[in-house]
């Protein structure tokens, strides 16, 4: 309820679909996340199920799994509009995250399989790809349309295809 209560400030001023859909989503994870008897978790899992159909996939247009581990004060300025992130991703707190994002793994014979883990207070443009078992650190700026494949170190901006360092930040204000 906490984490939801400080996504509900973070988006103060946001459509009430996103905030629909922040609830949907920290009501699936709960589910997932903490319920033991099998009976109530699958009764509650199948009702998280077609709302998470119904209204995020559908109406919000986006994708938001109750598996993924989603800190608080998530922020979607422009909605969920074409946001997809892997069941299996992790983002800390604080994160904003634009239209057209994808946070998934990279499918390819080259690369490791696994899904990106965000750090606190990332910043993620418009149209970005996060792909594959990486590591975003801390305080990292993310521009539009970027495609991240590789690891980036706390307080720095990424920018191009594939994304590069742009410059390192020396303090990040809050």
């Amino acid at each position: 309820m906490k984490y939801f209560l400080k996504d509900l400030k973070m988006n103060n001023k946001a459509d009430p679909i996103i905030i629909i859909s922040l609830a949907i989503y920290r009501f699936g994870n709960y589910i997932y996340s903490h319920f033991r008897v099998p009976v109530f978790k699958t009764i509650f899992w199948l009702f998280y199920r077609i709302c998470d159909f119904i209204f995020i996939r559908i109406i919000a247009n986006g994708q938001l799994p109750a598996e993924s581990k989603i800190g608080s004060g998530i922020r979607f300025p422009h909605g969920l509009n074409g946001i997809i992130i892997h069941k299996n991703a992790q983002i800390g707190k604080n994160a904003t995250i634009f239209h057209q994002v994808t946070i998934g793994y990279k499918d390819s014979p080259t690369c490791s399989y696994g899904p990106p883990i965000l750090g606190d207070n990332v910043y993620i443009g418009a149209g970005a790809k996060i792909l594959g078992d990486i590591r975003i650190d801390d305080n990292v700026v993310i521009g539009a349309n970027a495609v991240v494949v590789k690891d980036i170190k706390a307080n720095n901006t990424a920018v191009g295809v594939p994304a590069e360092i742009l410059l390192v930040q020396r303090s990040r204000i809050n």
